[in-house]
């Protein structure tokens, strides 16, 4: 069983390194870096230079191979290999979005992201494998990990929609929000695994805090998205140059986000006080308010100091880091919150 403790470690980990590898393909406008999915330009290995996207005589053409002409994507229905002149038949305009740009950083950013998707892919097939060993004695954890196995299918499902909907904002909600769900899911089955709950006697007041402030990060989390929607407008607006501009007009969603960030931060630091008091000592609880008031400072730094460059992806990872470790304190406390009357 500790070995296959250490694989859901790995799992959550390597879900992490994704939702950190997303947040930056996010900040730097690499969405489209590859504008088809799951290949790239419907390479295994994307190009890197724009002349390979180009139209060349006497060329063995891969099917799905696509190129850009007259700033418009093109795809090969069929492997075929090219006349001296170009010939429209053997073509299909790519309908699926109109973005027609190649720009190598973006496109590698991207790359390395799905890269990273397919590596969680292949951790979590093998966690829900490993899982079937305790199919009879231990059923509920193989069937987490079955659900943590369909979930990580629908969410690179996801991940092709975002792409076809050329970054539809909507999409990319519904997108981080899978992955906070896979989260629950992974650090359900860490927490299921163990031999032992947690001998922590927790307060009733204690559990409700964190689930007051786990709630409150999720909206959180909901009402950051929003704000990043008008974030990626004025970004491409301003070439993302200009990023004292960025902020110019912000919705008052943004205030709103800013203000909740204390209902966390006094739950958090309530509940820790609670088991000081009874002399509790635990460990999630303080690495969380930790991580709450690092989370708090680059929100500040991001909107004084005009998003530097890791500030953005810092602060989702924070979150999301955040709101799995309460949903953990909360599934390993589950049946010991009761034996105290707060």
């Amino acid at each position: 069983m500790i070995k296959f403790q250490k694989l859901a470690i790995l799992s959550i980990i390597v879900v992490y390194l994704v939702i950190l590898a997303g947040s930056v393909v996010r900040m730097t406008g690499s969405g489209m870096g590859c504008p088809d999915w799951p290949k790239c330009f419907g390479y295994l290995i994307p190009p890197t230079e724009r002349s390979q996207l180009d139209w060349k005589p006497n060329f063995q053409f891969n099917k799905n191979q696509i190129i850009i002409i007259d700033e418009e994507l093109f795809y090969a229905p069929e492997s075929f290999e090219s006349n001296d002149i170009f010939e429209s038949k053997n073509w299909k305009k790519y309908t699926k979005h109109d973005y027609a740009k190649f720009n190598p950083i973006h496109t590698w950013i991207e790359y390395i992201n799905r890269l990273i998707g397919a590596l969680a892919g292949i951790i979590v097939l093998i966690l829900f494998l490993y899982s079937l060993r305790f199919i009879k004695g231990k059923s509920f954890i193989t069937l987490l990990s079955f659900l943590s196995l369909i979930a990580i299918l629908f969410q690179a499902w996801l991940g092709k929609t975002v792409v076809d909907s050329n970054l539809e904002a909507e999409t990319i909600t519904i997108h981080m929000f899978m992955a906070i769900l896979l989260l629950f899911i992974l650090f359900g089955i860490l927490a299921f695994s163990k031999k032992s709950k947690s001998n922590i006697k927790i307060p009733k007041i204690v559990y409700f805090l964190i689930l007051i402030s786990l709630l409150t990060i999720i909206f959180q989390v909901f009402t950051g998205t929003e704000v990043r929607k008008f974030i990626d407008i004025k970004m491409e607006l301003f070439n993302y140059v200009q990023k004292d501009r960025w902020i110019e007009n912000i919705p008052n969603i943004f205030f709103t986000h800013r203000s909740f960030s204390w209902i966390i931060l006094l739950s958090n630091a309530l509940a820790f006080y609670f088991l000081n008091k009874l002399k509790v000592n635990s460990i999630i609880l303080s690495y969380t308010n930790i991580l709450i008031l690092i989370q708090i400072i680059t929100g500040v730094i991001m909107y004084y100091f005009h998003f530097p460059f890791t500030s953005q992806p810092i602060h989702l990872l924070l979150s999301t880091i955040i709101v799995g470790l309460q949903f953990y304190f909360l599934i390993i406390n589950r049946n010991i919150f009761n034996e105290i009357k707060a």
